[in-house]
């Protein structure tokens, strides 16, 4: 296969959803030389929001120690190949082509998901780079996603929230058991979860394997000492060590939970301060984007990933931090039809803006009329577009440079954005 021919065989998997369970991964395996059995120390990676930051944090942190490191994360932005990599470095296109032909008659009849098929791709190639480490985030849940054949040293929890609800469920603790079910014996458990509801499953779930937990927040507290546009100053205090001035290359205090764990995962595994600080300084090298990432000036164009009300409320508090700084805020919202569409235009209604609701790439789009109504019942004005680029065109004909523009609400849009209009 051409990496062109792996694409199109990959991206029509989409057919078969999402479907959780595990034995179809093991299948894979099998016909790989169970790689998932070689990826090294392995560190998983569960939570609703946080996921992202922390496994990057994480990935760089390993890479400064000289740790030949692979990081698995998704959705990507603009280019498949984004998803798998090694010490930053993206999995090469002839690796995807070679690997799916291998896995072609695999595949091939057992409904294998895209997912499913993707993961065995990154721990294939990991296992054969010889990785030291793997940062393996999970897509949704933890309990039957795909990732969670591996056998970690390190489970991470990073927060509980209301998402993916007609496959997790509707309630905060049943939501919370499928994300803890990542933690098995002869693992170390990490959580910033705080709210009791959210928490006791997640210490349930430690106790029935015997696994130590510690939770940031009590085993190791943060301050953020300074904050504006692009980064914040942050002092950490584990039972070990203190460091201070912590120097995060991210927009958001709300990232500090999510740094927290990984320091005090890095810590446990023996990783100098010195490689801590420097991984943590030098994140965003493994790929890491579109956290409220500014990528355009006069205006100011800010974009985001948030995607559930927990997620769009942390954007819209930080931005509400520096809203004085400008005139007027403009909005492009695209949502997948599975979001909880209301709750997230409440939350950015906050910040005073005109909404642009767009369609997003992706079969599972909620259309922009449907939105922009949404938008109305919510008390916010909105203008309506097919395409990201129409809405984009739109607010950058209305926008002064002193105005603030938001771009956020799905992967896709992001991607799109990325891909067609701004670098």
């Amino acid at each position: 296969m051409t990496y062109q021919e792996a694409l199109d065989f990959l991206y029509p998997l989409h057919r078969f959803g999402i479907r959780p369970g595990l034995d179809r991964m093991l299948g894979l395996m099998e016909v790989l030389g169970s790689p998932h059995l070689r990826l090294g120390k392995v560190i998983h990676i569960a939570g609703t929001n946080g996921k992202g930051t922390t496994a990057a944090s994480i990935a760089s942190i390993f890479q400064a120690s000289g740790r030949k490191t692979a990081l698995y994360t998704s959705p990507h932005l603009v280019d498949f190949t984004e998803r798998i990599r090694i010490d930053g470095r993206q999995i090469p296109r002839e690796s995807v082509a070679g690997y799916c032909s291998r896995l072609k008659n695999a595949i091939e009849g057992k409904q294998i998901t895209f997912f499913e098929a993707t993961t065995a791709i990154a721990y294939t190639w990991f296992a054969d780079e010889g990785v030291e480490v793997s940062v393996i985030e999970t897509g949704m849940g933890g309990r039957l996603d795909a990732t969670n054949i591996v056998r970690s040293d390190y489970s991470i929890v990073t927060g509980i929230g209301l998402d993916h609800t007609a496959w997790l469920g509707n309630a905060i603790p049943v939501i919370s058991a499928e994300k803890a079910a990542i933690i098995k014996p002869g693992s170390r458990a990490y959580t910033a979860v705080a709210e009791p509801d959210a928490f006791q499953p997640i210490a349930e779930q430690a106790e029935l394997h015997h696994v130590p937990l510690s939770v940031a927040g009590k085993d190791a507290v943060w301050n953020v000492t300074a904050s504006r546009e692009g980064s914040f100053l942050l002092d950490i205090t584990t039972r070990k060590n203190r460091y201070r001035d912590i120097n995060v290359p991210l927009t958001g205090s709300f990232h500090a939970s999510n740094i927290t764990l990984a320091v005090m995962v890095s810590e446990d595994a023996e990783v100098p301060e010195g490689h801590i600080r420097a991984g943590i300084e030098r994140m965003l090298e493994t790929g890491y984007r579109a956290r409220l990432e500014k990528i355009g000036m006069k205006p100011s164009i800010y974009l985001d990933v948030s995607h559930n009300p927990d997620g769009m409320k942390r954007t819209v508090d930080t931005l509400l931090g520096f809203r004085h700084l400008y005139r007027s805020v403009h909005i492009l919202l695209g949502l997948a039809s599975d979001k909880d569409a209301p709750a997230v235009v409440r939350e950015l209604a906050r910040l005073g803006g005109t909404i642009v609701p767009v369609s997003i790439p992706s079969e599972r789009s909620l259309p922009s009329g449907e939105l922009a109504e949404i938008c109305r019942r919510e008390g916010c004005g909105a203008f309506a577009f097919g395409t990201a680029g129409e809405g984009l065109g739109f607010i950058l004909d209305r926008a002064d440079e002193e105005d603030l523009v938001l771009v956020t609400g799905s992967f896709y849009l992001a991607g799109d954005i990325l891909s067609h209009y701004l670098t």
